[in-house]
């Protein structure tokens, strides 16, 4: 994909969701599929005075170490992964997947087996993201498969990217920045706030947000961004809500999953497809079945459903909570082998109150300036 606008995208990846500084290892990880895109950002990484290390991956080794591996060959951290999360100054990460189905087919203890291999891994990662001791960003390049998912055109799905990424405005980073301004003005309403109250179709669910600190998310991690999350206090979700997308979790397409909260447990779960999956995944370890994260949805230049989280869970007007790890600058506690973001679409029939008060009604935001 040949387009002057992958300079752009670099530069903002590099000099705004990260700040890359002289001397400081930056590993540029991403599927070969988005060469184009990690070349730019190599090249950007330089220009800045970093030292840059390709990681390029081949798709399909995954599902071949998931199908043939041993237990302990699924459980193995290699010196390369090991070092993008635990010793690399900056991890900018390009998802570029030719195939979202390939592992489709694999048993999904195999997948828990590996993913709790990693817990400790995705604990040192968190922490040093959180102490900033490690600044990462997760982005992701138009292919095929993607814009299959989406029941687009390849050429369609690419300008939904530049357009979401807020690439086809005048100063990216300067609309950024603004976007940035305005879900501030969300948190500095929610930060003093308690109870967070959803209704909608199917949905009735409390939870508690007292003491957590809500965080901006604004481009400077996933891009694009847009949205301002939190972890709820562990123990006090209660209620039900029912999930309006389809969510694709190592591989697996779920939908129409419902859960019941009793003192922040899962204790009823199911789904119109996957609900196998859905019930192993829950009890992958205790924390699978405890609320990580809070969030509300900002970016109202996601203009509709893509099948893929990195878009999905900011769509301006819905909410979005992950089952199992919270972000420790949250104050949440809760830890798992997981984090499974669920979306929850309140801009028909939906609302949420904040201490009795509404926030968010049918999808727009009583609070600030942010609109559809």
């Amino acid at each position: 994909m040949a387009d002057p606008r992958l300079e752009t995208w670099a530069k903002a990846l590099v000099g705004y969701s990260v700040d890359v500084k002289p001397g400081q290892t930056v590993a540029v990880v991403g599927g070969v599929a988005a060469e184009p895109l990690l070349r730019a950002v190599y090249r950007e990484v330089i220009r800045r005075g970093g030292f840059p290390v390709p990681i390029p991956s081949l798709g399909g080794l995954a599902p071949e170490l998931l199908r043939h591996g041993s237990d302990d060959q699924l459980a193995y951290i290699s010196p390369i992964e090991r070092f993008f999360y635990e010793q690399a100054d900056v991890f900018v990460n390009i998802q570029a997947e030719t195939n979202t189905k390939s592992l489709a087919e694999v048993d999904p203890a195999r997948l828990i087996v590996r993913q709790r291999a990693r817990t400790q891994l995705t604990e040192s990662y968190l922490r040093r993201s959180s102490t900033g001791e490690l600044q990462w960003t997760l982005t992701l390049y138009p292919t095929d498969a993607y814009a299959q998912d989406a029941d687009m055109a390849t050429e369609d799905f690419a300008e939904f990217v530049f357009a979401a990424c807020k690439l086809n405005q005048p100063d990216p980073v300067a609309a950024w920045t603004s976007l940035a301004a305005e879900q501030q003005m969300l948190i500095d309403w929610l930060s003093d706030k308690s109870e967070l109250h959803l209704v909608g179709p199917d949905t009735d669910l409390t939870l508690s947000v007292a003491g957590r600190t809500w965080i901006n998310a604004d481009g400077t991690k996933n891009f694009p961004d847009g949205e301002v999350f939190t972890g709820p206090v562990e123990t006090s979700a209660n209620g039900h809500v029912r999930f309006t997308y389809p969510v694709s979790f190592g591989g697996r397409e779920v939908s129409d999953v419902r859960l019941r909260f009793a003192d922040g447990k899962v204790v009823e779960a199911s789904a119109g497809k996957g609900e196998d999956f859905l019930l192993e995944t829950l009890d992958a370890d205790e924390g699978a079945r405890y609320l990580g994260e809070f969030a509300f949805g900002t970016n109202y230049d996601v203009t509709r459903f893509t099948r893929n989280l990195l878009f999905d869970e900011k769509i301006g007007g819905t909410v979005h909570m992950a089952l199992g790890s919270g972000y420790p600058e949250t104050g949440s506690t809760n830890k798992s082998a997981i984090h499974w973001d669920l979306i929850c679409d309140l801009r028909r029939g939906g609302r949420v109150d904040v201490d009795g008060q509404p926030f968010l009604v049918d999808g727009k935001y009583l609070i600030g300036n942010l609109a559809p």
